[in-house]
């Protein structure tokens, strides 16, 4: 597949000595082909970061978060009770 788009990409390049709009074609089909190409994802990344490779990844993660939230709100209360109060609203 990318020794067809790379081929076609050379050939329009050549074709674009006659006429430049060539040029631009091959442009796009290149950009096409690194965007949506074989090596491209599925899906893009989430917006909150990579998602953990593994539970355990998982697992440390929220038990970090859980750990800071713990001690904000340990060393806020008042900012922390003033949170609880927004979010149940």
């Amino acid at each position: 597949m990318g020794a067809i788009v790379l081929s076609a990409a050379v050939v329009l390049v050549l074709l674009g000595f006659g006429n430049h709009l060539w040029w631009l074609v091959a442009v796009a089909l290149l950009f096409l082909y690194v965007r949506y190409g074989p090596g491209a994802s599925a899906a893009p990344p989430p917006a909150g970061g990579a998602a953990p490779a593994t539970y355990r990844d998982y697992r440390e993660r929220r038990d970090r978060q859980a750990r800071w939230e713990r001690r904000y709100r340990r060393e806020r209360p008042f900012e922390a009770r003033r949170q609880e109060r927004e979010k149940s609203r």
